[in-house]
């Protein structure tokens, strides 16, 4: 009871911040306007068209990740690594930032590798996106700064502030010290303890992750991949720019800076980023001059669509990836078994 209690935690909680978050942002619009222009104004080919994209870019995310974990040394099955990073993105609409640790566990169990080494090659895969989003968003900061300023300056993130708040308290550095010294303890003075020597190897077996990154034999086509993964991300959105009247012409300009917007979004640990995407969104189109309506409609459009595609791909991703692991076993069983009768011939 006390796991099913746990897991309900993480479930409703995220999404009830989010839809409270939905809530707000939706609670003095005109819903008939909004209905409107979802029943008229939207061109639902456009639409489907843009989710080519997202699906390519988490696709070529796939064969990036195959990459890093072909570093560690054993070389991956390509089509396995895709259908993870489908299923992945299901299973984070359940569960916020569980499907990481879902598909390091399951890569684990089929190919056979140190689940702590993969969740090593999964932070990389992260960093590498926090690294883009952060040079997308500084890069547009500077074209843009006056949009940039107003925004946090009426919207200020909540990450920052406690950041600044921890940043400035005596009790942080205290903590910190505290924290020092008792990491220090455990892992120098009680080394010899079986607990401490599983942790330690299960750092060393991420560090060993991480470092898969030095590793890889071809640096640049990881580099070119990722570039293609966010090039993927942004056409899946700007494609959206096209199937409303109010927001077709708005330029490539503005809808790089939304994107960047909504990409901040996707990152707080709520299923798909619901509400707070809607809120980068809706405030970035708002700000260019979309009323609020509009805004509302295309926000809750795009959203819904692209959310179940990402659930009826990732579906797809878990059932195909049990597919391939089982018609793989047979196969090397049906070539164990010729070998054998090779053998007695």
């Amino acid at each position: 009871m006390k796991r099913i209690f746990r897991n309900m935690i993480k479930i409703v909680l995220p999404l009830s911040l989010g839809m409270i978050l939905l809530w707000y942002l939706y609670r003095n619009q005109d819903l008939g306007e909004m209905m409107n222009v979802v029943k008229k104004g939207v061109r639902y080919d456009i639409l489907l068209s843009s989710l080519f994209f997202g699906l390519a870019a988490n696709t070529v995310r796939g064969w990036r990740w195959s990459m890093l974990m072909d570093s560690l040394g054993k070389r991956v099955s390509r089509k396995k690594a895709v259908y993870a990073i489908w299923g992945n993105y299901a299973i984070n609409m359940a569960l916020p930032r569980i499907g990481e640790i879902w598909r390091c566990g399951v890569m684990s169990k089929y190919e056979k590798i140190p689940f702590a080494k993969l969740l090593g090659t999964m932070i990389v895969d992260r960093i590498m996106d926090t690294l883009v989003v952060t040079l997308l968003t500084l890069c547009l900061c500077v074209f843009n700064i006056g949009f940039f300023r107003d925004f946090f300056s009426e919207n200020p993130p909540a990450i920052i502030m406690t950041l600044y708040a921890l940043i400035s308290s005596v009790r942080t550095y205290i903590v910190l010290t505290v924290l020092v010294a008792t990491l220090w303890f455990v892992f120098v003075k009680l080394k010899h303890l079986t607990i401490v020597k599983k942790t330690i190897g299960m750092f060393r077996n991420i560090w060993e992750g991480i470092k898969s990154l030095w590793k890889i034999e071809h640096k640049a086509r990881f580099f070119i991949q990722t570039l293609l993964i966010w090039v993927g991300y942004f056409f899946y959105f700007y494609i959206t720019f096209f199937a409303f009247d109010f927001t077709k012409d708005l330029g490539i300009r503005i809808a790089l800076i939304a994107f960047a917007m909504s990409s901040i979004g996707v990152a707080v640990p709520v299923q798909g980023g619901v509400g707070v995407w809607h809120f980068m969104v809706i405030s970035t189109l708002v700000a260019f001059g979309v009323n609020v309506s509009d805004a509302g409609a295309f926000a809750m459009v795009v959203f819904t669509i692209q959310t179940v595609w990402v659930i009826l791909t990732g579906l797809f991703g878990i059932a195909a990836l049990s597919m391939a692991n089982t018609n793989e076993k047979r196969d090397e069983e049906n070539i164990r078994r010729q070998e054998i009768l090779n053998k007695i011939d």
